[in-house]
């Protein structure tokens, strides 16, 4: 079999994420090298060794590995079929230098909770006009790695209840249906860390606040296809990034794509 290297990159609208990066890589190694940022990494397929700070370790598929920066790894297949691996690049607002420590000590995380989230995060940053999902949970993550590496060193985390707080996010995402608001600004303007508001916000309502800043969106979109306007003109006034972004999320709550919903609507007056 000849070695592949397969790649694709891209940097998304998403604060505090500096790459993404998705590789098949067969017969191929990484030299000793450092990454200013963190590195948060899983493999979908085949396995990992690396040295780390001088030890070795290694990436099974129900691994989460987070790797600190400026601390020296590499990496190469464990067999000759290779690996495929997923990688967020992170900068240090989601998580600081106080954890490198801990990381050091542990990089690779056994939490399939974690591991299924991190997938979910790639997923979103793949979707353009998906920035709040991708940012909500992106601030999951991150609170689920920050549990991790406190608990090595003796800290706490805090409570999740605050239906104050959470009242107070949903009305901020009733103001902003069409235009749209994301989970950094939200933070500043409700003084609060992102994954904080995330978690009080799905406790309180039972969904996310991105399902439910697309609820509402799908919510109008549905009126505005009944009085007759076109799927493509109601992406744009509903807040959508375009039809196809409109259409994916109508799909998934009605169970039809709007042009479907339109046409049966019009059936339905033509039998009236």
């Amino acid at each position: 079999m000849s070695p592949q290297r397969n790649v694709s990159a891209w940097r998304p609208r998403v604060p505090g994420v500096v790459e993404v990066f998705h590789a098949h890589f067969t017969e191929y190694a990484y030299p000793m090298h450092v990454h200013e940022v963190w590195t948060l990494l899983i493999v979908d397929d085949g396995a990992v060794r690396y040295d780390l700070d001088r030890h070795e370790h290694g990436t099974p598929h129900d691994t989460v590995s987070l790797l600190p920066p400026h601390v020296p790894h590499n990496g190469s297949p464990v067999s000759p079929r290779g690996f495929r691996k997923r990688v967020v690049y992170l900068d240090a607002t989601h998580l600081g230098d106080d954890l490198v420590g801990a990381a050091v000590d542990g990089p690779d995380l056994r939490d399939l909770v974690l591991r299924r989230r991190v997938g979910q995060l790639h997923g979103a940053l793949g979707r353009p006009g998906d920035e709040l999902e991708a940012a909500g949970r992106l601030a999951l993550v991150g609170e689920r790695l920050r549990d991790h590496l406190r608990r090595r060193v003796g800290g706490t985390t805090r409570p999740r209840r605050d239906p104050v707080l959470a009242r107070q996010l949903r009305e901020l995402l009733d103001e902003r249906v069409t235009h749209g608001l994301s989970l950094e600004e939200a933070a500043r303007l409700l003084h609060a860390h992102p994954a904080h508001l995330v978690r009080v916000f799905s406790t309180a309502y039972g969904i996310a606040p991105h399902q439910y800043l697309m609820s509402r969106r799908v919510g109008r979109a549905r009126r505005l296809l009944l009085r007759g306007r076109a799927p493509g003109e109601v992406a744009s006034v509903t807040g959508f990034y375009d039809q196809a972004h409109l259409t994916r999320h109508f799909k998934r709550l009605v169970g039809v794509t709007p042009g479907g919903y339109a046409r049966s609507a019009r059936g339905s007056r033509g039998l009236a």
